[in-house]
């Protein structure tokens, strides 16, 4: 397949890939592309869609994800402010790959969860 995906053939480039890859494919960036994906949605509305979040991360995530051009910010001028976030063009292309990993995953939860317990039976106590 030689010629289908651009090499990477310097560790300067494996650094600037590991970075975009470890900003994408955390916890709180995962879940806002999936639940932007189907429309855009304010603040207050990712925040109840993500059990767990704080707002400061909540907001250090959009802001991240804004910096790297896979969301857009929307201020509306209104009392209080509107503001809507909403996955770009590059955004949407990222959700398709992430939804694939997350259904892997789900097919192959029990496998995981066994190899697990197995693993975990036979490691060593500290």
């Amino acid at each position: 397949m030689e010629g289908t995906e651009p090499a990477i053939r310097h560790t300067a480039d494996c650094m600037k890939v590991s970075r975009v890859l470890s900003r994408i494919a955390g916890k709180w960036s995962v879940l806002v592309i999936m639940l932007l994906r189907a429309q855009p949605l304010r603040f207050s509305d990712l925040k109840y869609g993500i059990e767990g979040i704080s707002q400061r991360m909540l907001t250090l995530t959009l802001r991240n994800l804004e910096r790297d051009g896979l969301v857009t910010r929307t201020v509306t001028p209104s009392i209080p402010p509107r503001v809507d976030y909403e996955l770009t063009d590059l955004g949407h292309s990222l959700a398709e790959p992430i939804q694939a990993v997350g259904a892997w995953a789900f097919h192959n939860l029990a496998e995981i969860e066994a190899a697990q317990t197995r693993y975990d039976a036979k490691a060593p106590t500290p």
